[in-house]
């Protein structure tokens, strides 16, 4: 069952008074508990898609339902169903990690007691257990993902997005933060978007791979086995099929 249905989905912007278009005649669907890679140039677009299915911007055209509701329109009945995971990670300097991890949970109301029990199972299962009190300052950046993370698993939302998680962490952290957070999304049965430009990663997360154009558009969609991701040579024919369909800047069979 699909998900998240995206058609002929476009997105303009106006950057003085000059449109820009960013997103261009997409489609596609995500089927629930499918964890869905999406890959493209930096700049292409993949942020303005997540930001339109986090119902943050109002496609121009097409349309884009989760559930068949959609995200901008029916915002407020997304609360707590979606969860981001962002490049930064957006905490909150003056709050402890386990009232950070907690936030979600404060703006649907959820009773204190109740929260703060599910924050600390979250950072728990993130392997912050002891550092509840810390506030951002004291954490690597590593664990500052970790707490956003959390943040996102802890208001048990049915969509995961995320936007660039680990870009900016070292290959051994980010490495780490891979794993960890595919062990969550298989554990938890979430459906999820994760957006990258690193295509060894998306390969390495996705139960499928969107290759997009600049403006976003859909190059290819490549459903990827446990099996091609153990075989070496399958995965570098894929990475070059990927390579070439975003250098030639269009769909590839």
């Amino acid at each position: 069952m699909a998900k998240i249905k995206c058609c002929n989905l476009s997105k303009i912007f106006n950057a003085g008074g000059d449109p820009f278009e960013a997103v261009s005649d997409l489609s596609f669907s995500v089927q629930t508990g499918e964890l869905v890679s999406v890959v493209g140039r930096t700049g292409c677009g993949k942020s303005s898609t997540l930001h339109m299915i986090l119902g943050l911007e109002r496609p121009t055209s097409g349309s884009l339902t989760i559930d068949d509701k959609e995200p901008y329109t029916d915002f407020g009945y997304f609360r707590g169903r979606l969860a981001a995971v962002f490049q930064t990670d957006r905490l909150l300097p003056w709050r402890k990690t386990i009232d950070n991890v907690a936030y979600g949970l404060e703006i649907l109301r959820v009773p204190e007691p109740d929260r703060r029990t599910r924050a600390q199972g979250w950072l728990e299962r993130v392997g912050l257990g002891g550092f509840e009190n810390a506030y951002p300052y004291q954490l690597s950046g590593g664990m500052r993902q970790r707490v956003g993370i959390a943040r996102a698993f802890c208001v048990e939302p049915e969509v995961v997005l995320c936007d660039e998680a680990f870009g900016h962490l070292d290959q051994v952290t980010a490495t780490q933060l891979r794993g960890d957070f595919l062990e969550l999304v298989r554990e938890t049965g979430k459906t999820s978007v994760f957006i990258t430009h690193d295509i060894d990663e998306a390969i390495e997360l996705g139960n499928r791979v969107l290759v997009l154009g600049k403006p976003a558009r859909l190059l290819m969609d490549l459903t990827i086995s446990e099996q091609m991701k153990r075989n070496l040579t399958a995965r570098d024919e894929m990475k070059t099929r990927i390579l070439n369909a975003i250098e030639a800047n269009r769909p590839v069979d």
